[in-house]
C-alpha cells in the first residue's frame, strides 16, 4: 500500500497559519454521557468558533496561501459548513468568495454564508451538482476551485485536531470520526496513527449516504445514485480516489448507522451534555448506541464537528419545545 498524501511536518506548520480562534478547541471527559452509552466518553468540541464547525482549520490554510500568492478569488461547493468557513477566512484576507450549494441545504448555513459576505449560488440538485457548477465557475473565471477532502489543505487543517487529541497522555483507546468527504477522517486519523498507532480509528457514516464506507470495505471507489439522510454534511455520492487511498491506510473500521440512532445521539448530547449539534456531529454517539457491546469497557473520543442547524427542525427531530 502506498504512502499517505499527508505530511506531519506540514500539519505541525499549519498550526502557525490557522487563526487561533480555531485552535485548541475544548476537549474533555463527558461523564454525563457515560451512563447512557455504557463506556468512557470524551468529546472534542469543534463548534466553539466563529463558523461552528471544524472546517475553518482547512480554509485558513487555503485563504492564507491564496492571499500570499496574490489571488483575488476562490470558489467552492458546500453543503454549508465549508462555505461558511471559506467566507470567514476569505473575508479576513480580502478574497472574493463564491459558494455553490444546493437550494435544499440547511437554511441557517445558507444565511450565514451570505452574512459573511460570500456570493452564494444555489443549484436545483444535490451536493454533487453543486460541485460540477463550482468547477465550471472556476474554469470560466480562472480562479481557484477549493475541493474539500481532495485539496490537502482541508485534510491537513483538520489534522491539527489530531495533534490536540494527542497532547499529553491520551486516556481514550478509540476515536469515532464522522465520515463524509473524508477530510476530517483522513486528517485526524493520520495523526492519531502516527502518534498513537494502538488507538482505534473508526469512521461513521449514515446508511443513507454510504458511498465512502462501502468503498473502504470493498477497497475500490463505490458510488451511489442518491442519498437519503438528515446528516447533510456527510451526504456525498462520489468518493474521491485519493481520499479513499488515505482512508485505507488509517481507518481500523468504517460503520454505517441508522437515522433513528443519529437522532437519539443528538438527543443524548442535548440532554446529557448541553450540546446542540447537527446530525453529522452525532454520528460517533450513534455508533456506540447501535453496538454497545463492542464499546463496553472502552473509552471513546468523538469529535463534535458542527452545530449549524435550523433550530425549528432540530427541535422537531429531538422532541423538545421550539419546533
Amino acid at each position: 500500500m502506498g504512502e499517505s498524501r499527508l505530511d506531519m511536518g506540514r500539519v505541525w506548520a499549519a498550526r502557525g497559519v490557522i487563526d487561533r480562534v480555531f485552535l485548541d478547541s475544548p476537549q474533555y471527559r463527558c461523564e454525563a454521557l457515560e451512563g447512557a452509552l455504557g463506556c468512557g466518553v470524551s468529546v472534542k468540541l469543534e463548534t466553539a468558533n466563529p463558523v461552528r464547525s471544524f472546517k475553518g482549520r482547512g480554509t485558513e490554510l487555503v485563504a492564507s496561501r491564496l492571499a500570499a500568492g496574490g489571488a483575488r478569488a476562490v470558489v467552492c461547493a458546500s453543503a454549508g459548513n465549508l462555505g461558511q468557513a471559506l467566507a470567514w477566512s476569505g473575508r479576513r484576507r480580502g478574497l472574493e468568495v463564491t459558494v455553490v450549494a444546493s437550494r435544499f441545504a440547511t437554511k441557517a448555513k445558507l444565511d450565514r454564508i451570505r452574512a459573511l459576505g460570500a456570493t452564494l449560488e444555489l443549484v436545483d440538485g444535490d451536493h454533487e451538482l453543486a460541485r460540477e457548477r463550482a468547477a465550471a465557475i472556476a474554469e470560466y473565471e480562472g480562479i481557484r476551485l477549493l475541493e474539500d477532502s481532495l485539496d490537502l489543505e482541508t485534510c491537513e487543517g483538520a489534522a491539527t485536531i489530531g495533534l490536540e487529541l494527542m497532547e499529553g497522555t491520551p486516556t481514550f483507546d478509540t476515536v469515532l470520526i464522522a465520515l463524509g468527504g473524508g477530510a476530517m477522517a483522513t486528517g485526524v486519523g493520520y495523526v492519531v496513527k502516527e502518534l498513537a498507532p494502538d488507538v482505534d480509528v473508526i469512521c461513521v457514516q449514515p446508511h443513507g449516504a454510504p458511498a465512502l464506507t462501502r468503498s473502504w470495505h470493498e477497497r475500490r471507489v463505490v458510488t451511489t445514485d442518491s442519498t437519503d439522510t438528515i446528516a447533510d454534511g456527510v451526504a456525498g455520492r462520489f468518493p474521491i480516489p485519493e481520499v479513499l487511498d488515505d482512508l485505507l491506510l488509517i481507518a481500523d473500521d468504517a460503520v454505517l448507522v441508522q437515522e433513528e440512532s443519529i437522532i437519539s445521539g443528538m438527543r443524548l448530547l442535548y440532554n446529557h451534555a448541553g450540546l446542540i449539534v447537527e446530525p453529522s456531529a452525532a454520528l460517533g454517539v450513534a455508533a456506540v448506541l447501535e453496538d454497545p457491546t463492542r464499546f463496553a469497557g472502552r473509552h471513546v473520543l468523538t469529535i463534535i464537528c458542527g452545530s449549524n442547524v435550523d433550530l425549528p427542525t432540530y427541535h422537531r427531530w429531538i422532541g423538545t419545545p421550539g419546533g
